[in-house]
């Protein structure tokens, strides 16, 4: 017999050409599937509830899949740990309903980014900060993110959009944090639009800045226009914090 899923999952995304498994390259959906094959010694399917891209870290990644039923789950964290490479781990693990669907099911994503304020180059922080020289202005960066906040057409923050994609997103919570040198840029939203937390994080560096407004930043959230924000914050400063569930898994 079989039993379903849901795993904690976290990793560091600088190797990886994303989450989801591609025909070439290393992914976190690949590495995962590997590790579950060669404990099961069968096929097996991972499903994740978001779909990080290249370079981007998770503390907070859910994933699930089909194991048998008489290994424990805290069994199942430590067997696929051993199989897994150094920069994947489960953090743990629960047994979840047949049909649950991790990304369905999902009510809402968090999100984190990290900027660190020096000059030159910093190697044990480039990995998971941008690092940026200057200086930023946060009252202005936080006065524009409060206009996140709330329904809106996001069409402005999208990098591409699939076909008739829509593009209303429920933002619950947008905040800056300043930490002695380190910016951290919170959002949680129902879900995200594709490169939306980067382009978001890009436009608001700008704001920081003085290259952009508050009302200039507001207006694209007000007169959607896909592709006019950017440039994109680098993948390396963003990290998949959580992802929430009612109940909560």
């Amino acid at each position: 017999e079989l039993q379903k899923l849901a795993a904690l999952v976290e990793y560091d995304g600088t190797e990886f050409i994303g989450f989801q498994r591609q025909p070439v390259g290393r992914t976190v959906q690949g590495e995962l599937e590997k590790a579950v094959r060669q404990l099961a010694g069968t096929e097996a399917s991972v499903h994740g509830a978001s779909r990080t891209d290249a370079g981007v870290h998770a503390c907070g990644q859910v994933v699930s899949f089909w194991i048998r039923d008489n290994l424990a789950p805290h069994v199942v964290v430590r067997a696929l740990n051993h199989f897994l490479p150094g920069d994947v781990a489960l953090r743990g693990a629960c047994v979840i309903d047949r049909d649950f669907d991790v990304r369905r099911r999902a009510v809402a994503r968090a999100y984190r980014y990290c900027v660190r304020l020096g000059d030159g180059r910093m190697p044990l922080q480039s990995r998971f900060c941008f690092v940026m020289d200057g200086k930023l202005n946060i009252m202005r960066m936080r006065q524009a993110a409060k206009s996140l906040t709330g329904m809106h057409d996001f069409a402005s923050f999208a990098s591409s959009l699939e076909d008739d994609e829509p593009t209303v997103r429920v933002v619950h919570e947008a905040r800056v944090v300043r930490k002695a040198d380190v910016v951290e840029f919170w959002i949680t939203a129902n879900a995200f639009l594709r490169h939306q937390v980067r382009n978001t994080v890009g436009q608001l560096l700008r704001v920081g800045m003085g290259k952009c407004s508050v009302e200039e930043f507001a207006a694209l959230l007000q007169a959607p226009r896909q592709g006019v924000t950017g440039p994109a914050a680098p993948a390396r400063g963003l990290c998949l914090a959580r992802v929430r569930y009612e109940p909560s898994l």
